[in-house]
């Protein structure tokens, strides 16, 4: 996608160099907006391979408010492999500290439990929060419904009250969505923006959120709307990225989801991308 490589292309002319907490430098410019018509194909990059498996089940595991990774390590996804709520293992570099947070399987109220639950109080994974707190995507999916020229269909990740019990803490913070024309979009906000990992993963989980939320209420899919404030690249991606921007990109492909009833009975499964041929991957190390 061009808008993609155009953030990048951005940030290698303008960035500088910044320092933060994973003790990797990064390459920064203050914010950034992606856009993307749903009409021209769904949004996964072609200049590099992202895995719709992955950002599906991840989607799938937020929908349901779950904050145990072992739900999304039983499906053979590994993304979230390395973080824990700071309650169980306080956070820090060393190796036996990033050993805990391997094992320890608790997330704390993650995104999908604040889209879920806002304003409950978390206790631990195990717990039954069902009726607790503000269900936020129910209540967007009833104002779609009910009331589609509404301009408050808006969810929030990031919670105050919680933020120092995730980690690192809801980089994507919130989205609305607005309906115009009978077309359903979708914009959402991020603090933090890591472009050549997190970014074609955020783009591609809203775009099938945004597929979603418009089959769910029968309306034509619209615009994608990236708000990106923080956007950088990390300095041992750098190698790798300018040799994805040699790359052509090439036509996006098409999603199709079957058997659809609801967003809250969606399986990962149930979605399926055709006609995708995307180069090769680029292996890039996590800044934990």
């Amino acid at each position: 996608m061009k808008a993609y490589l155009d953030i990048i292309r951005k940030i290698l002319d303008e960035g500088v160099i910044k320092k933060n907490r994973t003790g990797i430098d990064t390459v920064a410019i203050a914010g950034a907006m992606f856009e993307h018509d749903m009409e021209d194909g769904f949004p996964l990059l072609t200049t590099k391979t992202v895995p719709l498996r992955l950002v599906a089940s991840e989607l799938e595991f937020f929908i349901k408010g779950i904050c145990d990774k072992k739900w999304l390590q039983e499906r053979d996804n590994h993304i979230w492999d390395e973080w824990c709520t700071p309650l169980k293992v306080p956070y820090a570099h060393d190796p036996e500290t990033k050993k805990k947070m391997l094992k320890e399987r608790d997330l704390g109220p993650i995104y999908g439990w604040q889209w879920r639950h806002f304003g409950a109080e978390y206790i631990d994974y195990k717990t039954d929060y069902k009726g607790k707190g503000v269900d936020q995507l129910k209540r967007l999916v009833e104002d779609l419904k009910n009331n589609p020229d509404s301009r408050r269909m808006l969810v929030l990740a990031w919670n105050p009250m919680d933020r120092d019990k995730v980690i690192p803490p809801f980089c994507h913070y919130g989205f609305q969505v607005t309906v115009i024309n009978g077309k359903l979009n979708l914009l959402w906000n991020q603090r933090s923006v890591d472009s050549v990992l997190g970014l074609p993963f955020n783009i591609a989980s809203y775009g099938l959120l945004l597929h979603l939320l418009a089959k769910e209420s029968g309306l034509k899919e619209g615009k994608l709307v990236g708000f990106l404030a923080d956007t950088h690249i990390y300095v041992n991606h750098l190698d790798g990225i300018k040799e994805q921007l040699n790359r052509e990109p090439r036509p996006l492909p098409k999603i199709e989801t079957n058997n659809f009833k609801s967003i809250f009975d969606w399986k990962y499964t149930d979605s399926e991308i055709k006609d995708y041929k995307p180069y090769p991957r680029i292996k890039f190390e996590v800044a934990i």
